[in-house]
């Protein structure tokens, strides 16, 4: 069972997320109401041109209207502070380096972005599938493929865990509509994309405090690699995005809502009129931890990204790629995901993809 006292914390955090907004940092992002999605003509209009705003201004926005129920996601807190809290070697268990898939335990510091260590402990999941039979033609990213890890010391994480998923996956598949209609385009233009199968990689985050980190990197600076990205955040500020003129800002919760970003894929499809922004996450302070829960919606590996035909007017605006040289951009999903992988797991990659190093 989920622990009740982590519930009842978790009741007392939203009672304080309920005060007045005077009272609570200010939202640094425009907020994007997504059950306007389900009004009429007009209301639908005026809402892709809100929404192909804040995508071309920003690729950052907090989502409200989402419809995830709210005990699921107390619960999935809950059930994320009872893995971080239980003793290391039962979070050692489902280690990701016993995983070919890049599923499962990384401790604070086992992750890198930007060649430098990030200090958060993590457990990452995806699509809950069987292994795939590899052979000597077989390409490298199906790999990938295969099974999550569960611990055996908190066996209802499984459950929970697959429940919220689900959930966030239908939010993102709905943002990728959204974004659609956004782009003058049919609401499923993206659907070949995650058919038959979208890529699920969900992961819950614990960030420790300053004190117990060799730096303030949570997380290094870096682009999403996917579609859509669903961040749950609590407790206190982390998030920090930069703005096209290279100055960073500082995302705080804001109770009620997800933050939404696009990522290098929806940059790839739309020639860079959606940008997939850089942004980071610093320590808590001192004697503190924060937690987060981050979910990536990917396109099929086994497909390719095209290139949407806009109208003329947003394709003129359209920026091109931003694409990082020393990390280049494929159309290739399959291999861009592998690519991704092994750069930040680098421990796995030794382990299990000896033969592309």
């Amino acid at each position: 069972m989920i622990d009740s006292a982590i519930l009842d914390q978790l009741a007392a955090d939203n009672r304080r997320d309920a005060q007045p907004a005077a009272h609570r940092a200010e939202a640094s992002l425009p907020v994007v109401d997504i059950s306007r999605l389900g009004g009429g003509d007009d209301d639908r209009a005026l809402f892709a041109a809100d929404l192909r705003r804040i995508l071309y201004d920003h690729g950052f926005f907090y989502l409200s209207g989402h419809g995830v129920p709210q005990k699921l996601i107390q619960e999935t807190i809950a059930i994320a502070k009872q893995f971080f809290a239980l003793p290391e070697q039962d979070k050692l268990e489902i280690a990701i380096v016993k995983s070919p898939q890049f599923r499962g335990y990384t401790r604070a510091g086992g992750e890198i972005t930007g060649g430098a260590r990030d200090w958060r402990e993590q457990v990452d999941f995806d699509c809950e599938e069987g292994a795939v039979e590899i052979g000597p033609d077989t390409p490298a990213w199906k790999r990938t493929l295969g099974p999550n890890q569960w611990p055996s010391a908190l066996p209802e994480l499984r459950n929970v865990i697959l429940r919220y998923q689900a959930e966030v996956t239908r939010v993102a598949i709905d943002v990728l509509k959204a974004i659609a209609l956004a782009l003058g385009q049919d609401e499923n233009v993206f659907r070949p994309l995650y058919e038959p199968r979208p890529r699920q990689h969900l992961k819950i985050i614990r960030y420790p405090g300053r004190d117990a980190t060799e730096s303030d990197q949570g997380v290094g600076a870096h682009k999403d690699g996917g579609l859509v990205t669903i961040l749950l955040q609590r407790e206190r500020a982390g998030l920090r995005v930069q703005q096209h003129d290279g100055s960073w800002i500082d995302v705080p919760p804001l109770p009620g809502t997800f933050i939404v970003n696009t990522g290098e894929l929806l940059e790839l499809a739309t020639d860079g009129f959606v940008r997939a922004d850089i942004h980071a996450a610093v320590t808590p302070p001192a004697g503190t931890a924060r937690s987060s829960i981050a979910f990536f919606l990917g396109a099929s590996h086994e497909g390719t990204v095209p290139l949407v035909e806009l109208a003329p007017e947003l394709k003129e605006a359209a920026r091109g790629l931003s694409s990082d040289p020393g990390n280049p951009l494929f159309r290739d999903v399959g291999m861009n995901h592998l690519k991704a992988r092994i750069r930040s797991h680098p421990d796995v990659a030794k382990a299990h993809y000896a033969d592309l190093l």
